[in-house]
């Protein structure tokens, strides 16, 4: 068990490294601070009409947290998560990866975890970012301090569901991200909204679960057709599902045989 935790911080130690330095790293930084750089005009435009101000956490809760719920961590979990396993094989670099002493489940968990830190690193600077622009003028309230941290764990969960789904997805499928972007903008983003127990097969449904509800009379857009689950619940189902997602990835990983095409 030791040898193996060993192999695993190996290889987390080895793509986060350079995960944090790869191209697509930049783009995808700048990629998550389009709800700060919103955040930022709404406020601007505040300032220079004359208006009175939006309330900062109705706007974050309702069109920051639906850019970052309903687009960011879908995109940032299903390119990194395919790529876990697929840039090994694109790469021609999976001989030189699987001849390493090294488990091959070791591989899939060591880099999952490694891009998912990286993920969440992002996600986490822009939410914070976004936060301070909206709240700067209530910052020492304790409740207003609450919806933060509520939201910054509700993309956590996210971000390592999505991402275990898509390790998975990575490792079974050639085309994984044409049936990633399927199950991101089709599935999760149109299943939601069937009223009944349907709504409960997308992932995104017990994420949404965790938030509160909408005031009576105020529309809210991301708990708009809500039929939530019990928190506990949520987070059995969701622990569940990523823990089912990332055996099967390990499993596939380590079973399948790979082509690599010239």
């Amino acid at each position: 068990m030791r040898t193996y935790l060993d192999a695993l911080g190996r290889v987390f130690s080895v793509f986060w490294a350079l995960g944090r330095k790869a191209r697509r790293t930049r783009f995808f930084f700048l990629f998550s601070l389009l709800p700060a750089a919103v955040a930022l005009i709404i406020r601007l435009s505040e300032l220079f009409s004359g208006r009175s101000p939006h309330e900062g956490t109705y706007v974050f809760t309702n069109i920051i947290m639906f850019f970052y719920l309903q687009m960011i961590i879908l995109v940032l979990a299903l390119f990194y998560g395919t790529s876990v396993c697929s840039e090994e094989v694109e790469g021609k670099t999976l001989p030189y990866l699987t001849t390493r002493p090294v488990p091959k489940s070791a591989v899939v968990l060591g880099k999952y975890a490694a891009y998912s830190l990286i993920t969440v690193v992002m996600v986490g600077l822009g939410l914070v970012l976004s936060f301070l622009i909206l709240n700067f003028d209530r910052l020492l309230e304790p409740e207003v301090d609450l919806v933060l941290l509520r939201y910054m764990g509700v993309l956590l969960f996210g971000l390592i569901a999505y991402g275990a789904f898509f390790t998975f997805l990575g490792s079974a499928l050639k085309r994984s991200i044409f049936f990633g972007l399927l199950f991101c903008f089709g599935w999760e983003n149109v299943i939601q909204y069937f009223p009944g127990s349907t709504q409960r097969l997308a992932v995104v449904h017990y994420l949404k679960s965790f938030l509160p509800a909408a005031p009576p009379g105020r529309f809210a857009f991301l708990t708009f057709r809500l039929e939530s689950t019990p928190p506990g619940l949520a987070v059995l189902v969701l622990g569940l599902f990523t823990a089912v997602c990332l055996a099967l990835a390990g499993l596939v990983f380590s079973k399948k045989e790979y082509i690599l095409e010239d």
